[in-house]
């Protein structure tokens, strides 16, 4: 686990400044606090920020091929390394360490581009070929490592693992998108799609780029993908084998490391059978840590300690109080784009708590895109088969009707809002979906906007990116699509780089087992009925695990990482809710009404309204900015 950056010249090979690769890789150090490493060569810069996990002294980067004629910096782990170490050296190959890095050198030279469908694990990495004259950016099949890129004005493109190590280099605009911002404030994340600087990209999940110099910048090219299009044959007993013994296998490869190593344990379904499985392994106590709330409703701790000592691990728990708010500029910091999940709170308190005791942590994440595991997912299936006994020239205008007229009740949980479940129904599936998966709905952000925003945005509405990505989605359902578009654009944008971020940011590596390829594709095709039965989601995993888990701990209601924002926004932090309408760094940019972020933040201090994470959102926004000295 470890942070690279580099630069590449698309025109004329220029010679490279190792000062300036260097300075790139200083601003994302802290992935990689055990060693550095810069090679360059003509119209070619690697660098290299690395957190030893395996191989511990043998493997520095940047890494030279056995021959000498490729160079790699690389950023994950390759869980299958050994078994395609010993098929490389059938071949011939000749290996001089034991990690996975040479491994992907050596994979490259034998099979080129086709070496990625064999690399099982999380990565992102550069290769640069010496006798081909190109470089290889490639990234995960569900994005778990990030890639940065941006074409400069003096014909390169600069790549890094955060933005971070972009905005190091002197010839990188900082130049605020609009757009990214309409797109935030939907979804409360920029989407992989788009950078909140014009001109950065992120090379999306499961894609390639291969550069040759004197060529144009090409498209990136998709290697990987997930279908929901065929439905899995067998009985549910065989279907619920199969599904334990991938668990399993995902769980156990992922425990390969040759420093300490632990667990994130919240007490819900995922993270107990990720630590369920490594206790059945271990041949020692597996090490847990979780975090608390000093709110009763919102805090999981008790379940925590029911499954650390049903499996009688070494678990630690530490509580998070509205003190931790002044950390928001640590967070705006750690992120560098606006970023309003604001459980990265806790998941960044977690990981210092896991670091202080382990190098490398496996985490739950995942089993609820793959296995329908979220309400939404359940609502989105029920509300389909409403849709399905109306038609579309009925259905919108009354429950378009009823939509509009019906009150807003944020404080009722989904199922009784029905003001935004006839919103939902008028809509087709898709945009339906949308609005499930957003933050701020557009009525709000219209309201919000100023005039000078509504002319830079234009006709961009944010959701549409996702209507045409369900769309476009190899699915037979509602269901099926809505899973692609959580694996495919909130996976990545939000999860995945909360937890990235949030755990490199303490020299931590975060592995998520759930998010095994072979278990996504298993679980894409299981019939309906056995993720989702009785208005339960992952029926099938609760199932299979139901031999190691108690009932209350796999058919508790689900709550999520929740931070109480609602709560600090009302009473140690109404202030800062007032400062954030009275923002005079959010009106100089002029995208805002300041009079309607100013009745946001007062109704919501009143309890008329839950207008909790838009503030976060305003918020983080606005320290993120600054952060980055961008221009409107």
């Amino acid at each position: 686990m470890c942070g690279i950056a580099g630069i590449f010249h698309l025109s004329t090979p220029k010679p490279v400044d190792p000062a300036r690769v260097e300075r790139m890789c200083d601003a994302i150090a802290h992935r990689g606090p055990d060693g550095q490493g810069v090679w360059t060569a003509p119209g070619v810069g690697l660098g290299h920020r690395r957190l030893s996990i395996i191989d511990l002294a043998g493997s520095p980067q940047p890494m030279a091929a056995t021959n000498g004629r490729a160079m790699l910096v690389f950023n994950g782990e390759i869980y299958n390394y050994r078994e395609l170490r010993e098929e490389l050296r059938a071949t011939g190959a000749v290996f001089h360490t034991d990690g996975d890095s040479e491994v992907i050198l050596a994979a490259w030279q034998r099979w080129g581009v086709d070496c990625l469908p064999r690399l099982h694990g999380m990565f992102a990495f550069a290769i640069y070929d010496l006798d081909q004259r190109t470089l290889f950016l490639a990234r995960d099949r569900l994005g778990v490592k990030p890639l940065f890129l941006a074409p400069l004005a003096d014909g390169s493109l600069i790549f890094g693992s955060e933005l971070k190590a972009l905005t190091a280099h002197p010839l990188l605009r900082r130049e605020a998108d609009p757009l990214a911002v309409e797109d935030y404030l939907t979804w409360g994340y920029v989407p992989d799609t788009r950078s909140i600087l014009k001109g950065v990209e992120k090379l999306p999940a499961g894609h390639y780029l291969l550069l040759r110099h004197d060529a144009a910048m090409p498209r990136p090219v998709q290697w990987w993908d997930i279908s929901f299009a065929e439905r899995r044959r067998g009985s549910a007993a065989d279907l619920e084998a199969e599904l334990l013994l991938l668990l399993r296998q995902a769980v156990t490869s992922r425990m390969v490391a040759d420093v300490p190593l632990g667990a994130f344990l919240s007490g819900g379904v995922d993270s107990s059978s990720v630590v369920a499985l490594m206790a059945e392994t271990s041949a020692n106590p597996v090490k847990t840590c979780s975090i608390g709330f000093d709110v009763a409703a919102l805090d999981e701790t008790g379940y925590a300690k029911q499954i650390a000592e049903r499996f009688q691990t070494e678990h630690r728990s530490r509580t998070v109080s509205p003190d931790d708010f002044t950390a928001i500029d640590t967070l705006a910091a750690m992120f560098d784009e606006p970023f309003a999940d604001a459980s990265a709170l806790p998941t960044w308190r977690v990981c210092q708590l896991a670091r202080e005791n382990v190098t490398v942590a496996l985490s739950g994440d995942g089993a609820d895109e793959a296995l329908a595991g979220y309400r939404r997912q359940v609502f989105q299936r029920n509300e389909d088969r409403l849709r399905g006994l109306l038609p579309s020239s009925l259905r919108r205008p009354v429950f378009g009707a009823l939509g509009a007229a019906y009150p807003k009740a944020d404080w009722a949980p989904r199922m009784f809002r029905a003001k935004s479940t006839f919103l939902s129904l008028a809509a087709s599936s898709e945009e339906g979906y949308a609005r499930a998966l957003s933050v701020t709905p557009p009525e709000v952000r219209d309201r919000i906007y100023a005039p000078d925003f509504q002319r830079l945005r234009g006709d961009y509405r944010a959701e549409q990116e996702l209507v045409d990505l369900m769309n476009r989605a190899p699915a037979r359902s509602g269901l099926d699509r809505a899973q692609y578009a959580d694996l495919k654009f909130w996976l990545p944008g939000d999860i995945l780089t909360k937890v990235d971020r949030t755990s490199m940011a303490v020299g931590l590596e975060a592995r998520e087992p759930l998010l095994d390829h072979r278990l996504i594709e298993f679980a894409a095709g299981l019939p309906e009925r056995l993720r989702t039965q009785r208005g339960q989601g992952k029926w099938l995993m609760k199932k299979a695990m139901r031999r190691y888990l108690p009932d209350d701990i796999l058919y508790r209601p689900k709550q999520g990482f929740v931070t109480p924002i609602s709560q600090w926004f009302r009473g140690p932090l109404a202030e800062a809710a007032r400062a954030i309408g009275e923002s005079a760094g959010l009106a100089r940019m002029g995208w805002f009404d300041r009079e309607q972020l100013a009745q946001i933040a007062s109704a919501h201090i009143a309890g008329r309204s839950d207008n909790a994470r838009l503030l976060w959102q305003l918020l983080m926004l606005e320290r993120s900015l600054e952060r980055l000295g961008v221009a409107g």
